[in-house]
């Protein structure tokens, strides 16, 4: 009797738990919902405003407070006012900034070391998280009382901004710290596609079990980070999401500006998740040239109408293939993709004049698994590779609507 006791009151204890984190996760929903809903009956326009321009709904929770700011030149309010000077301009008592990859203001290379310094205009510190410190430091959140989030996402597993919000929530958990996010579009809108990661090949450009393409805009992936314990240890994030207003994430969004040095337009952001898998082979993606991620090639595909030779420019100090003519496809014409393109990787793959040397390790860093590049190897159509993520996008899809704000 006694262990039918331990038993049913372990039962009872995990389903409370589990309820717990419903009602914790749903609430988180409601609340970003009734904000909405709330900014929608006090205003007559039909401008959409980021998270950063619904100041009504965050202002009030930064007064009297000393305030951490997570942004880059992507952080900046309809009118082109950055949001840090924003702040400034609201007596907002600013401490640091956190600058992600590329740095704050957006113009260093993927995966060049970002040094700390000051903001020459505001003459605030500037912490980089990248590198080795992808994670604030407790002394770096000295003196905070709330961090600020606001990097705009472009709805990729890889783009590392996503990996930043992790580390954020996770430090701000461990240090008793508030992080609000401050909402803004998915420019690749609701579409949900690609190998799902496995866990071992978790990095900074995969750090959870998700699709390429993920569909959510980036406080609608915070409530996930959260709502699913992927920080370490399941600490619990004190969250809250500022919603953007009059938002459809159905609808055609274009960015106010660059959100990262090599996507200068929405056609590199539309067709940066299918030519990304290409950072890891022996193919260039147009880095070092003005149309990046809206073309490919190398010097070992076949000698087309199609060339370009990649030379430095900002945020391609030295790109792959530099001075060398590489031969591939423009695609900066092509209609808007609305799913993973494999048929590029492919065609590149098989044309390639040397297979062995098309792969690298990065790749199935990218892929989040193994599988793809075997697939590709062997031969497997791309119909039957999609075939194979099938049950995977289901069981995300159906974990995602949980955190769904719009």
């Amino acid at each position: 009797m006694k262990y039918f006791t331990l038993f049913f009151g372990f039962l009872f204890i995990v389903f409370s738990c589990g309820n717990s984190l419903k009602t914790e996760v749903r609430n988180q929903k409601l609340e970003s919902q009734k904000e909405i809903l709330k900014d929608k009956n006090n205003k007559t326009e039909t401008l959409l405003k980021t998270g950063a321009d619904n100041y009504s709904l965050y202002l009030p929770l930064l007064k009297g407070k000393k305030v951490g700011v997570v942004t880059n030149q992507s952080g900046i309010l309809n009118d082109k006012t950055h949001l840090v000077d924003f702040l400034l301009s609201k007596s907002i008592h600013m401490k640091r900034i956190f600058a992600p990859e590329h740095g704050f203001r957006g113009t260093a290379d993927a995966g060049e070391l970002i040094k700390d310094g000051k903001d020459t205009k505001t003459n605030l510190p500037i912490i980089s998280l990248y590198g080795s410190n992808k994670k604030p430091k407790p002394e770096q959140l000295e003196e905070i009382d709330v961090m600020v989030f606001d990097l705009q996402d472009v709805g990729a597993r890889f783009y590392t901004y996503i990996s930043s919000l992790h580390y954020v929530m996770e430090a701000c958990a461990e240090n008793n710290i508030q992080l609000i996010v401050l909402d803004r579009p998915n420019p690749n809108g609701g579409i949900i596609d690609g190998p799902i990661l496995e866990k071992e090949n978790t990095s900074f450009v995969g750090m959870h079990q998700i699709p390429v393409l993920h569909g959510m805009t980036i406080g609608e992936y915070a409530q996930m980070i959260n709502g699913e314990s992927w920080l370490k240890n399941n600490v619990k994030c004190d969250l809250k999401v500022i919603p953007c207003f009059n938002y459809d994430r159905n609808m055609e969004y274009n960015l106010p500006v660059k959100p990262s040095p090599n996507l200068p337009n929405a056609q590199s952001i539309n067709l940066y998740a299918s030519l990304c898998f290409f950072e890891g082979t022996n193919v260039s993606v147009g880095r070092g040239t003005d149309k990046q991620f809206q073309i490919y090639g190398s010097p070992y595909l076949p000698k087309s109408g199609f060339s370009f030779t990649p030379k430095p420019n900002e945020g391609a100090k030295d790109p792959v293939y530099n001075g060398k003519v590489c031969f591939g496809e423009d695609l900066s014409d092509i209609k808007k993709v609305n799913q993973l393109e494999l048929k590029w990787l492919l065609k590149a793959y098989n044309e390639t004049s040397d297979k062995s040397k098309f792969f690298n390790s990065f790749f199935i860093k990218l892929a989040g698994t193994k599988k793809l590049q075997e697939q590709i190897e062997a031969g497997i159509s791309e119909k039957e590779i999609r075939k194979n993520w099938e049950s995977g996008l289901n069981e995300f899809k159906s974990m995602r609507k949980k955190y769904l704000i719009y």
